[in-house]
């Protein structure tokens, strides 16, 4: 699927394998905000135990993760194929981009200046 949602680019897509959607690269790009800060949409089947190369271990349940930043994920849901992955990755993106999401839950420490964009963005209200 490649009809995604303003803002959202397709980033990486390996046949049968993972895919990455990234948001508004232009605006996250080391002049602006950091680039580790770009939001991003990662579908893969990899296992999400948290111990050292699980990730690498291919399981049966593939998963469509949004990301903050690369150890601050906001939202999960899992998918019993890629291409059903793909599409509930896609949503996922919509629903961000319509500002459904509240990232500022999941900062210990609050970004102001990154927030803002992000709201401004997004057409979320503080």
């Amino acid at each position: 699927m490649t009809d995604l949602p303003d803002g959202w680019t397709l980033w990486n897509d390996e046949p049968e394998g993972r895919r990455i959607l990234a948001y508004r690269p232009d605006v996250f790009n080391e002049s602006s905000f950091p680039a580790e800060c770009m939001p991003t949409i990662f579908v893969w089947n990899g296992s999400r135990a948290k111990r050292p190369g699980a990730s690498q271990i291919r399981t049966d349940t593939w998963h469509a993760v949004l990301y903050m930043e690369p150890e601050i994920e906001i939202h999960v849901e899992a998918f019993d194929s890629r291409e059903a992955a793909v599409d509930g990755a896609t949503d996922i993106a919509r629903r961000f981009s319509d500002g459904e999401f509240d990232y500022r839950s999941a900062y210990q420490l609050p970004r102001d200046d990154y927030f803002e964009k992000l709201d401004e963005l997004t057409g979320r209200e503080p």
